[in-house]
C-alpha cells in the first residue's frame, strides 16, 4: 500500500487557509516518510449535508458514518452565486499551492456528485443536476490551478460504462474530464471484471477509488488478485477500526447492530494495530510482493 486517498473539507480551509495548508504538508511529510503518495479528494456528496465550523457532533454508536460531512454542503450546494467565493478560491488555492508537490498523487475533485444517500439526510431535490453544474466549474477552477498532478472524479452508480447512450450526464462529465479513470465497485469478481472492462475503451490508466465490502462478495481474496492481473490501481476503503465505525455495514442506519459485527464490512486492523484477518494481510503483502 503506497498511497492513501484522504478526505479534505472546504469548511477546515475557511475556518483557517494558513492553518489548514499547513497541516496538509505537515501530513505529506509523515506519508512520505513512510514512502506513501497521497490523493487528495476535494469535494463529497456523501452522508451529512449540513457542515458546520466548529465542535463537531459525536458520531452515533454503532453507524457506519454517521459523524461524515458532505462538502461543501446542501447550503452551498443550492446557492451558485456562493460558489465564487466558497468554492473557486479553495480550489484553486489548495490545488495551486501543492500543484507541483510529487507527494500528491492526484486530485479526486468530487466524490459521488450526484449520491442522494439514499433518503438517509435531507438532500435537495435537484442535488444531482446543480452537482454537475458545480463540477463543471470545479474542473475549471482545478486547471487554471495548473497543477501537475492529474485530475479525476469516479463514476460509481453502475459496473458497466460501455455503452454512451446509457450515461448519465454526470458520468459523460466525469469520464470525458477525467486525466485518470476512477470508479467504485463494491460487487462480486464478475461486476467488478464488467467494469474494468467497459472503462478501458477510454484508453487511461484505471483506478477503482473504492471496493472492498466484505459481505458483499467484494473481499481482498475475491478482487484484489483481478485487480493486479487487469493492471488496474486500487484503494480499498478503510484501514483502522475508529472514529468512522465502517466495520458496520451501510444498513446500520436503518438496522441496530449492538456489538461488533461477525463480519466486518469494511477496515483492516483493529485499533491496537492487529490485522482483523491475517489471512487479508498476508494476501496484500504477497501480491504487493510480486
Amino acid at each position: 500500500m503506497n498511497t492513501m486517498r484522504v478526505f479534505l473539507h472546504n469548511l477546515a480551509w475557511k475556518q483557517d487557509r494558513a492553518g489548514f495548508l499547513d497541516r496538509m504538508d505537515k501530513f505529506l511529510q509523515v506519508a512520505d516518510k513512510h514512502h506513501i503518495r497521497i490523493m487528495f479528494v476535494l469535494l463529497d456528496s456523501v452522508w451529512d449535508p449540513n457542515p458546520q465550523i466548529g465542535k463537531q457532533r459525536v458520531p452515533r454508536p454503532h453507524v457506519h458514518n454517521s459523524g461524515w460531512l458532505q462538502a461543501p454542503g446542501a447550503a452551498v450546494l443550492k446557492n451558485p452565486s456562493s460558489w465564487p467565493t466558497e468554492i473557486e478560491p479553495y480550489i484553486k488555492e489548495v490545488v495551486g499551492h501543492f500543484r507541483n508537490d510529487r507527494r500528491v498523487l492526484i486530485w479526486d475533485l468530487m466524490n459521488e456528485p450526484d449520491n442522494d444517500n439514499g433518503k438517509k439526510a435531507s438532500e435537495l431535490p435537484n442535488k444531482a443536476e446543480a452537482a454537475q453544474q458545480l463540477l463543471e466549474k470545479v474542473w475549471v477552477w482545478a486547471r487554471e490551478a495548473k497543477p501537475t498532478q492529474p485530475l479525476t472524479s469516479g463514476v460509481w452508480r453502475k459496473q458497466d460504462w460501455s455503452d454512451d447512450s446509457k450515461l448519465s450526464p454526470m458520468e459523460h462529465l466525469q469520464l470525458e474530464n477525467s486525466d485518470v479513470i476512477t470508479f467504485h465497485n463494491y460487487d462480486p469478481p464478475e461486476k467488478i471484471q464488467i467494469s474494468i472492462h467497459s472503462l478501458g475503451r477510454f484508453n487511461r490508466p484505471i483506478i477503482c477509488t473504492e471496493y472492498m465490502a466484505r459481505p458483499r462478495g467484494s473481499t481482498f481474496e475475491a478482487i484484489l488478485p483481478i485487480l493486479k492481473k487487469e493492471k488496474v490501481g486500487a484503494y480499498n476503503w478503510g484501514f483502522v477500526s475508529g472514529k468512522t465505525q465502517t466495520i458496520y455495514p451501510w444498513d446500520s442506519w436503518e438496522k441496530q447492530y449492538p456489538d461488533e459485527p461477525p463480519l466486518w464490512f469494511h477496515d483492516i486492523f483493529r485499533p491496537d494495530g492487529r490485522p482483523y484477518d491475517t489471512k487479508e494481510t498476508d494476501l496484500i503483502r504477497k501480491l504487493a510482493e510480486k
